[in-house]
């Protein structure tokens, strides 16, 4: 009762930041019953908290004390494993020291504890108050469409791409890549030692950070719109349906040098990377991958959507989304 009388005297201010290869873009909103009062965002040419940036963020978080800080994670050392089981998640990464959660008796979550501590101690003047994975941010945007058969979902950072495999809501397969340290003489292909990464749950409570594994999950991503109907697209060859016959194709695909070289083009190299560990490591269900959910927050050209429909034979659909909004939102949620 207290704490209601305090939040009428008081709006609420979300900080959401997002770091990149090189800058760091702080977003903020003020809020009044769900009433956007009024916003404002700035990028800063560092990678890690700042006088600039501090003196940019207290203003507003003095205004009231009901504000949080978000941050969507941007560690190479978080992932997701297809099981909860002890045992079997040792099968698929090293997870020894981080910090992992069970996510519906389905599948398991992870992210590095020391990295985690690492943010604490760079953000303790501001307090950082949720960390959101980049598949939660996914997990909103396409959660209606994982229960579809052999669905692949991408989000498409500056610098990261997230990729995962679902089939009817089960975990198959995920991965993060970095697109800065992908090997471009080998086709951009994934490093042994990068992690497995997914995380459809919502967030990771800084303050609550020494007891994970009872946090909660998200109860609701709320409403999304219908993303462009794919019904009308042909369905694929049969000479296609198989995992071991689109291998082959990869195979004749074109190497990095052929027709000039570009990001959309490197993008395309990582996902048709992903596909094909996936396909060819015997720890995976592999099953042959049909329809691709791109939620682009970098804003990609065409190039991409073709090269994936026309040299793999998928279906794409791309969704253009404000990431700052997104994890705005999805602090919000939490708080519901």
């Amino acid at each position: 009762m207290l704490k209601k009388l305090f939040e009428a005297l008081y709006h609420k201010v979300f900080v959401s930041i997002v770091i990149t290869r090189s800058n760091t873009t702080v977003y903020i909103e003020h809020c009044d019953n769900k009433k956007v009062l009024q916003n404002f965002e700035k990028t800063f040419e560092t990678t890690h908290l700042n006088h600039k940036m501090y003196d940019f963020i207290i203003p507003h978080v003095s205004e009231s004390p009901f504000h949080y800080i978000s941050m969507l994670d941007s560690s190479p050392l978080q992932g997701a494993l297809p099981s909860c089981d002890p045992r079997e998640m040792a099968i698929y990464a090293d997870i020894s020291t981080s910090k992992h959660v069970c996510y519906q008796d389905r599948w398991s979550y992870y992210t590095s504890m020391a990295e985690l501590d690492a943010l604490q101690k760079e953000y303790k003047e501001l307090g950082l108050d949720f960390i959101f994975s980049p598949f939660a941010v996914l997990a909103r945007i396409f959660k209606e469409k994982l229960d579809n058969n052999m669905s692949m979902i991408v989000l498409l950072e500056d610098n990261f791409l997230s990729l995962s495999i679902f089939h009817h809501s089960e975990l198959l397969y995920a991965e993060r890549m970095d697109m800065e340290h992908s090997d471009e003489n080998d086709e951009l292909s994934i490093d042994d030692s990068d992690e497995l990464d997914f995380d459809l749950d919502a967030s990771i409570d800084l303050d609550e950070v020494s007891a994970l594994d009872d946090l909660g999950e998200l109860e609701d991503f709320g409403d999304i719109e219908d993303l462009d109907m794919i019904d009308d697209i042909d369905e694929f060859s049969e000479s296609m349906e198989s995992p071991k016959q689109q291998k082959q194709l990869f195979d004749d695909m074109p190497s990095s040098d052929e027709g000039g070289f570009n990001e959309d083009y490197q993008r395309f190299l990582l996902i048709k990377s992903s596909i094909h560990h996936f396909y060819n490591d015997d720890k995976y269900d592999s099953k042959f991958v049909e329809h691709v959910y791109i939620a682009d927050c970098v804003g990609v050209s065409d190039d991409l959507k073709k090269y994936l429909e026309e040299e793999m034979f998928l279906n794409v659909v791309v969704r253009k989304i404000d990431l700052m909004q997104e994890l705005c939102d999805m602090a919000k949620e939490e708080l519901s």
